[in-house]
Protein backbone atom coordinates (compact mmCIF):
# COMPACT_ATOMS: atom_id res chain seq x y z
CA UNK A 1 0.00 0.00 0.00
CA UNK A 2 2.87 2.35 0.77
CA UNK A 3 4.21 1.86 -2.78
CA UNK A 4 0.93 3.18 -4.16
CA UNK A 5 1.78 6.73 -3.09
CA UNK A 6 4.89 6.57 -5.28
CA UNK A 7 3.51 4.59 -8.19
CA UNK A 8 0.49 6.80 -8.89
CA UNK A 9 2.45 10.07 -9.32
CA UNK A 10 5.12 8.28 -11.37
CA UNK A 11 2.42 6.74 -13.56
CA UNK A 12 0.78 10.14 -14.10
CA UNK A 13 4.17 11.70 -14.78
CA UNK A 14 4.94 9.06 -17.39
CA UNK A 15 1.58 9.59 -19.11
CA UNK A 16 2.13 13.36 -19.09
CA UNK A 17 5.62 13.00 -20.59
CA UNK A 18 4.36 10.75 -23.38
CA UNK A 19 1.40 13.01 -24.22
CA UNK A 20 3.54 16.16 -24.09
CA UNK A 21 6.12 14.59 -26.41
CA UNK A 22 3.54 13.42 -28.93
CA UNK A 23 1.88 16.85 -28.88
CA UNK A 24 5.27 18.51 -29.41
CA UNK A 25 5.94 16.21 -32.37
CA UNK A 26 2.57 17.04 -33.92
CA UNK A 27 3.17 20.76 -33.44
CA UNK A 28 6.64 20.45 -34.95
CA UNK A 29 6.02 18.17 -37.91
CA UNK A 30 2.31 18.45 -38.75
CA UNK A 31 0.80 21.76 -37.60
CA UNK A 32 1.17 24.27 -40.50
CA UNK A 33 1.72 27.41 -38.43
CA UNK A 34 4.42 29.09 -36.35
CA UNK A 35 4.57 27.26 -33.03
CA UNK A 36 7.47 27.58 -30.57
CA UNK A 37 7.97 24.09 -29.10
CA UNK A 38 10.07 23.97 -25.94
CA UNK A 39 11.52 20.52 -26.61
CA UNK A 40 12.80 21.72 -29.98
CA UNK A 41 14.18 24.88 -28.46
CA UNK A 42 16.13 23.06 -25.74
CA UNK A 43 17.47 20.44 -28.14
CA UNK A 44 18.51 22.90 -30.84
CA UNK A 45 20.07 25.26 -28.29
CA UNK A 46 22.33 22.46 -27.11
CA UNK A 47 23.24 21.40 -30.66
CA UNK A 48 23.81 25.03 -31.68
CA UNK A 49 26.13 25.61 -28.73
CA UNK A 50 28.22 22.58 -29.67
CA UNK A 51 28.54 23.72 -33.29
CA UNK A 52 29.32 27.30 -32.27
CA UNK A 53 32.05 26.02 -29.99
CA UNK A 54 33.69 24.25 -32.92
CA UNK A 55 33.03 27.00 -35.49
CA UNK A 56 34.68 29.69 -33.38
CA UNK A 57 38.06 28.08 -34.11
CA UNK A 58 37.64 28.67 -37.85
CA UNK A 59 39.95 31.41 -39.07
CA UNK A 60 38.01 32.15 -42.26
CA UNK A 61 34.33 32.36 -43.09
CA UNK A 62 34.62 29.35 -45.41
CA UNK A 63 35.91 27.21 -42.54
CA UNK A 64 33.12 28.33 -40.20
CA UNK A 65 30.55 27.87 -42.96
CA UNK A 66 31.74 24.29 -43.51
CA UNK A 67 31.09 23.55 -39.83
CA UNK A 68 27.74 25.34 -39.57
CA UNK A 69 26.47 23.63 -42.74
CA UNK A 70 26.01 20.48 -40.65
CA UNK A 71 24.09 22.19 -37.85
CA UNK A 72 20.64 22.08 -39.44
CA UNK A 73 20.86 18.47 -40.74
CA UNK A 74 22.19 17.20 -37.40
CA UNK A 75 19.56 19.17 -35.48
CA UNK A 76 16.82 17.82 -37.73
CA UNK A 77 17.90 14.22 -37.09
CA UNK A 78 18.23 14.87 -33.36
CA UNK A 79 14.62 16.03 -32.93
CA UNK A 80 12.90 12.66 -33.59
CA UNK A 81 15.61 10.84 -31.62
CA UNK A 82 14.93 13.08 -28.62
CA UNK A 83 11.19 12.52 -29.02
CA UNK A 84 11.74 8.76 -29.11
CA UNK A 85 13.93 8.97 -26.01
CA UNK A 86 11.33 10.96 -24.08
CA UNK A 87 8.56 8.54 -25.09
CA UNK A 88 10.73 5.63 -23.97
CA UNK A 89 11.38 7.34 -20.62
CA UNK A 90 7.68 8.03 -20.13
CA UNK A 91 6.67 4.42 -20.84
CA UNK A 92 9.47 3.14 -18.61
CA UNK A 93 7.89 5.08 -15.75
CA UNK A 94 4.44 3.70 -16.67
CA UNK A 95 5.65 0.10 -16.72
CA UNK A 96 7.42 0.50 -13.39
CA UNK A 97 4.29 2.03 -11.84
CA UNK A 98 2.26 -0.94 -13.12
CA UNK A 99 4.64 -3.36 -11.40
CA UNK A 100 6.45 -4.81 -14.41
CA UNK A 101 9.69 -5.27 -12.48
CA UNK A 102 12.86 -3.29 -11.95
CA UNK A 103 13.78 -0.14 -13.84
CA UNK A 104 16.15 -2.14 -16.01
CA UNK A 105 13.43 -4.61 -16.89
CA UNK A 106 10.96 -1.74 -17.59
CA UNK A 107 13.49 0.07 -19.77
CA UNK A 108 14.13 -3.06 -21.85
CA UNK A 109 10.38 -3.58 -22.26
CA UNK A 110 9.90 0.06 -23.28
CA UNK A 111 12.73 0.03 -25.80
CA UNK A 112 11.58 -3.27 -27.26
CA UNK A 113 8.05 -1.96 -27.71
CA UNK A 114 9.09 1.44 -29.04
CA UNK A 115 11.37 0.00 -31.70
CA UNK A 116 8.91 -2.85 -32.41
CA UNK A 117 11.59 -5.45 -31.70
CA UNK A 118 9.44 -7.73 -29.56
CA UNK A 119 12.40 -9.08 -27.60
CA UNK A 120 10.69 -8.58 -24.23
CA UNK A 121 7.17 -9.71 -23.35
CA UNK A 122 4.84 -8.15 -20.82
CA UNK A 123 3.22 -10.10 -18.01
CA UNK A 124 -0.28 -8.60 -17.94
CA UNK A 125 -2.97 -7.43 -20.32
CA UNK A 126 -2.76 -3.81 -19.15
CA UNK A 127 0.99 -3.64 -19.69
CA UNK A 128 0.56 -5.33 -23.08
CA UNK A 129 -1.93 -2.63 -24.10
CA UNK A 130 0.54 0.09 -23.16
CA UNK A 131 3.35 -1.68 -25.02
CA UNK A 132 1.21 -1.87 -28.18
CA UNK A 133 0.41 1.83 -27.90
CA UNK A 134 4.11 2.59 -27.52
CA UNK A 135 4.92 0.59 -30.64
CA UNK A 136 2.28 2.56 -32.55
CA UNK A 137 3.72 5.86 -31.32
CA UNK A 138 7.21 4.79 -32.33
CA UNK A 139 6.05 4.06 -35.87
CA UNK A 140 4.12 7.34 -35.91
CA UNK A 141 7.18 9.41 -34.95
CA UNK A 142 9.38 7.71 -37.54
CA UNK A 143 6.69 8.20 -40.21
CA UNK A 144 6.44 11.89 -39.35
CA UNK A 145 10.18 12.30 -39.82
CA UNK A 146 10.12 10.47 -43.16
CA UNK A 147 7.31 12.70 -44.44
CA UNK A 148 8.84 15.85 -42.91
CA UNK A 149 12.20 15.70 -44.72
CA UNK A 150 10.89 15.73 -48.33
CA UNK A 151 8.61 18.67 -47.55
CA UNK A 152 11.52 20.63 -46.14
CA UNK A 153 13.87 19.89 -49.02
CA UNK A 154 11.23 20.86 -51.58
CA UNK A 155 10.86 24.24 -49.85
CA UNK A 156 14.66 24.49 -49.68
CA UNK A 157 15.00 23.86 -53.43
CA UNK A 158 12.43 26.54 -54.28
CA UNK A 159 14.15 29.04 -51.98
CA UNK A 160 17.61 28.41 -53.39
CA UNK A 161 16.42 28.62 -56.99
CA UNK A 162 15.57 32.29 -56.47
CA UNK A 163 18.83 32.89 -54.58
CA UNK A 164 20.84 31.43 -57.46
CA UNK A 165 18.94 33.44 -60.07
CA UNK A 166 19.50 36.60 -58.06
CA UNK A 167 23.25 36.02 -58.03
CA UNK A 168 23.23 35.91 -61.83
CA UNK A 169 21.34 39.20 -61.99
CA UNK A 170 23.04 41.08 -59.14
CA UNK A 171 26.57 40.24 -60.32
CA UNK A 172 29.58 38.88 -58.51
CA UNK A 173 29.52 41.78 -56.05
CA UNK A 174 25.93 40.90 -55.01
CA UNK A 175 25.01 44.58 -55.06
CA UNK A 176 21.66 46.32 -55.26
CA UNK A 177 23.24 48.73 -57.73
CA UNK A 178 24.04 45.92 -60.18
CA UNK A 179 20.52 44.55 -59.77
CA UNK A 180 18.99 47.96 -60.56
CA UNK A 181 21.22 48.22 -63.63
CA UNK A 182 20.07 44.77 -64.74
CA UNK A 183 16.41 45.74 -64.23
CA UNK A 184 17.03 48.91 -66.23
CA UNK A 185 18.78 47.13 -69.08
CA UNK A 186 16.03 48.38 -71.44
CA UNK A 187 16.50 51.94 -70.09
CA UNK A 188 13.20 51.60 -68.27
CA UNK A 189 12.18 50.23 -64.88
CA UNK A 190 8.50 49.95 -65.75
CA UNK A 191 8.67 46.60 -67.58
CA UNK A 192 9.90 44.39 -64.73
CA UNK A 193 6.56 43.18 -63.38
CA UNK A 194 7.54 39.53 -63.82
CA UNK A 195 10.62 39.87 -61.59
CA UNK A 196 8.87 41.83 -58.84
CA UNK A 197 5.94 39.39 -58.82
CA UNK A 198 8.36 36.46 -58.57
CA UNK A 199 10.21 38.03 -55.65
CA UNK A 200 6.97 38.98 -53.88
CA UNK A 201 5.74 35.37 -54.16
CA UNK A 202 9.16 34.21 -52.90
CA UNK A 203 8.82 36.43 -49.81
CA UNK A 204 5.31 35.12 -49.11
CA UNK A 205 6.48 31.50 -49.29
CA UNK A 206 9.56 32.41 -47.24
CA UNK A 207 7.41 33.54 -44.32
CA UNK A 208 5.14 30.49 -44.48
CA UNK A 209 7.96 27.92 -44.76
CA UNK A 210 10.46 29.44 -42.33
CA UNK A 211 7.96 29.83 -39.49
CA UNK A 212 6.12 26.51 -39.95
CA UNK A 213 9.41 24.68 -40.74
CA UNK A 214 11.83 26.64 -38.53
CA UNK A 215 14.77 24.29 -39.14
CA UNK A 216 14.69 25.39 -42.79
CA UNK A 217 15.98 28.78 -41.66
CA UNK A 218 19.35 27.26 -40.76
CA UNK A 219 19.85 25.19 -43.90
CA UNK A 220 22.67 26.92 -45.72
CA UNK A 221 23.00 27.50 -49.46
CA UNK A 222 25.05 25.00 -51.48
CA UNK A 223 27.64 27.73 -52.20
CA UNK A 224 29.38 29.34 -49.17
CA UNK A 225 28.98 32.88 -50.53
CA UNK A 226 25.20 32.63 -50.87
CA UNK A 227 22.52 33.17 -48.27
CA UNK A 228 18.79 33.61 -48.42
CA UNK A 229 19.10 36.47 -45.89
CA UNK A 230 21.56 38.47 -47.98
CA UNK A 231 19.47 37.74 -51.09
CA UNK A 232 16.41 39.15 -49.37
CA UNK A 233 18.40 42.21 -48.30
CA UNK A 234 19.59 42.83 -51.88
CA UNK A 235 16.01 42.69 -53.21
CA UNK A 236 14.74 45.09 -50.54
CA UNK A 237 17.70 47.43 -50.98
CA UNK A 238 17.04 47.43 -54.72
CA UNK A 239 13.41 48.35 -54.14
CA UNK A 240 14.40 51.06 -51.63
CA UNK A 241 17.00 52.47 -54.03
CA UNK A 242 14.46 52.64 -56.87
CA UNK A 243 11.65 54.08 -54.73
CA UNK A 244 13.91 56.78 -53.26
CA UNK A 245 16.43 57.74 -55.91
CA UNK A 246 15.04 56.94 -59.36
CA UNK A 247 13.01 59.63 -61.12
CA UNK A 248 9.95 57.70 -62.29
CA UNK A 249 6.31 57.22 -61.47
CA UNK A 250 5.54 54.92 -58.58
CA UNK A 251 5.60 51.26 -59.59
CA UNK A 252 2.96 49.33 -57.66
CA UNK A 253 4.70 46.02 -58.27
CA UNK A 254 7.91 47.31 -56.69
CA UNK A 255 5.95 48.66 -53.73
CA UNK A 256 4.06 45.38 -53.32
CA UNK A 257 7.28 43.36 -53.34
CA UNK A 258 8.87 45.74 -50.84
CA UNK A 259 5.91 45.45 -48.50
CA UNK A 260 5.84 41.64 -48.82
CA UNK A 261 9.55 41.44 -48.04
CA UNK A 262 9.35 43.68 -44.99
CA UNK A 263 6.40 41.76 -43.57
CA UNK A 264 8.02 38.39 -44.25
CA UNK A 265 11.40 39.15 -42.66
CA UNK A 266 9.92 40.90 -39.65
CA UNK A 267 7.56 38.01 -38.93
CA UNK A 268 10.39 35.49 -39.23
CA UNK A 269 12.49 37.64 -36.89
CA UNK A 270 9.65 37.90 -34.36
CA UNK A 271 9.19 34.12 -34.41
CA UNK A 272 12.81 33.44 -33.45
CA UNK A 273 13.43 36.52 -31.30
CA UNK A 274 10.14 36.93 -29.44
CA UNK A 275 8.53 33.47 -29.46
CA UNK A 276 11.45 31.04 -29.51
CA UNK A 277 14.03 33.39 -27.93
CA UNK A 278 16.69 31.88 -30.19
CA UNK A 279 20.18 33.21 -29.52
CA UNK A 280 22.64 34.16 -32.23
CA UNK A 281 26.12 32.68 -32.64
CA UNK A 282 28.39 34.08 -29.95
CA UNK A 283 31.17 34.57 -32.52
CA UNK A 284 28.85 36.85 -34.56
CA UNK A 285 27.27 38.98 -31.83
CA UNK A 286 29.62 41.93 -32.20
CA UNK A 287 29.89 41.86 -36.00
CA UNK A 288 27.46 43.30 -38.52
CA UNK A 289 26.90 40.93 -41.40
CA UNK A 290 25.10 43.65 -43.37
CA UNK A 291 27.13 46.83 -43.91
CA UNK A 292 24.89 49.89 -43.48
CA UNK A 293 25.55 52.39 -46.34
CA UNK A 294 26.44 56.02 -45.65
CA UNK A 295 25.46 59.16 -47.63
CA UNK A 296 28.67 58.99 -49.67
CA UNK A 297 27.95 55.40 -50.75
CA UNK A 298 24.37 56.36 -51.61
CA UNK A 299 25.51 59.33 -53.70
CA UNK A 300 28.05 57.14 -55.49
CA UNK A 301 25.30 54.59 -56.17
CA UNK A 302 23.08 57.23 -57.77
CA UNK A 303 26.00 58.45 -59.84
CA UNK A 304 26.64 54.94 -61.14
CA UNK A 305 22.94 54.52 -62.00
CA UNK A 306 22.98 57.83 -63.88
CA UNK A 307 26.00 56.63 -65.86
CA UNK A 308 23.90 53.65 -67.00
CA UNK A 309 21.19 55.94 -68.35
CA UNK A 310 18.75 55.56 -65.44
CA UNK A 311 17.03 58.87 -64.52
CA UNK A 312 17.94 60.11 -61.04
CA UNK A 313 16.03 62.55 -58.81
CA UNK A 314 17.43 66.05 -58.47
CA UNK A 315 17.18 66.42 -54.68
CA UNK A 316 19.59 63.72 -53.52
CA UNK A 317 19.45 64.81 -49.87
CA UNK A 318 15.71 64.17 -49.76
CA UNK A 319 16.29 60.89 -51.61
CA UNK A 320 18.84 59.81 -48.99
CA UNK A 321 16.39 60.57 -46.17
CA UNK A 322 13.67 58.57 -47.91
CA UNK A 323 16.10 55.70 -48.47
CA UNK A 324 16.99 55.68 -44.78
CA UNK A 325 13.32 55.74 -43.85
CA UNK A 326 12.60 52.77 -46.11
CA UNK A 327 15.51 50.79 -44.66
CA UNK A 328 14.12 51.15 -41.14
CA UNK A 329 11.28 48.82 -42.15
CA UNK A 330 13.57 45.84 -42.70
CA UNK A 331 17.16 46.48 -41.60
CA UNK A 332 16.71 45.29 -37.98
CA UNK A 333 15.14 42.06 -39.20
CA UNK A 334 17.84 41.49 -41.80
CA UNK A 335 20.64 42.21 -39.33
CA UNK A 336 19.20 39.84 -36.72
CA UNK A 337 18.56 37.02 -39.21
CA UNK A 338 22.03 37.46 -40.73
CA UNK A 339 23.64 37.03 -37.31
CA UNK A 340 21.25 34.20 -36.43
CA UNK A 341 22.11 32.22 -39.55
CA UNK A 342 25.79 33.30 -39.66
CA UNK A 343 25.36 34.75 -43.14
CA UNK A 344 28.29 36.08 -45.17
CA UNK A 345 29.12 39.78 -45.01
CA UNK A 346 27.36 41.95 -47.54
CA UNK A 347 27.75 45.56 -48.69
CA UNK A 348 24.46 46.15 -50.46
CA UNK A 349 25.44 49.45 -52.12
CA UNK A 350 28.83 48.27 -53.29
CA UNK A 351 30.33 50.67 -55.83
CA UNK A 352 33.19 49.40 -57.95
CA UNK A 353 36.19 51.71 -57.64
CA UNK A 354 37.22 53.54 -60.77
CA UNK A 355 40.67 53.28 -62.33
CA UNK A 356 41.58 56.71 -60.93
CA UNK A 357 40.49 55.66 -57.44
CA UNK A 358 42.56 52.47 -57.68
CA UNK A 359 45.64 54.43 -58.79
CA UNK A 360 45.13 56.92 -55.98
CA UNK A 361 44.80 54.12 -53.43
CA UNK A 362 47.91 52.41 -54.78
CA UNK A 363 49.89 55.67 -54.59
CA UNK A 364 48.74 56.15 -51.00
CA UNK A 365 49.92 52.65 -50.10
CA UNK A 366 53.31 53.22 -51.76
CA UNK A 367 53.74 56.60 -50.05
CA UNK A 368 52.92 55.10 -46.64
CA UNK A 369 55.34 52.22 -47.23
CA UNK A 370 58.15 54.62 -48.23
CA UNK A 371 57.43 56.75 -45.18
CA UNK A 372 57.62 53.73 -42.87
CA UNK A 373 60.87 52.61 -44.49
CA UNK A 374 62.39 56.08 -44.00
CA UNK A 375 61.43 56.06 -40.32
CA UNK A 376 63.02 52.62 -39.82
CA UNK A 377 66.26 53.80 -41.48
CA UNK A 378 66.41 56.86 -39.24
Amino acid sequence: MSDLWWRVPIFMGGVFLVLATVLAAVRSFVLPRSEAVRINKWALTLVRYLFDTVAVFGKTYAQRDRVMALFAPVGLVMLPLICLGLVSAGYTAIYWALGSGSLTRCYKLSSSSLLTLGTDESRSLVVSAFSYSEAALGLLLITLLISYIPTMYQAFARREAVVSQLELRAGNNRSAIDLVCWLGRSHSLDDDQKEWDQWAAWFVELEASHTSLPMLTFFRSPQPGRSWVTAANIILDTAALILSGVDQTSNRYTQLCFRAGCMSLNRIMRYFHDHSHTRVSFWRREKNAIVDPDPAAYAAALEQLAAQGIPIVVDQDAAWEKYQELRTHYFDAVDYLARLTSSPHLQALYVEPSVADEKEAQQAIETAAAHDQKISLD
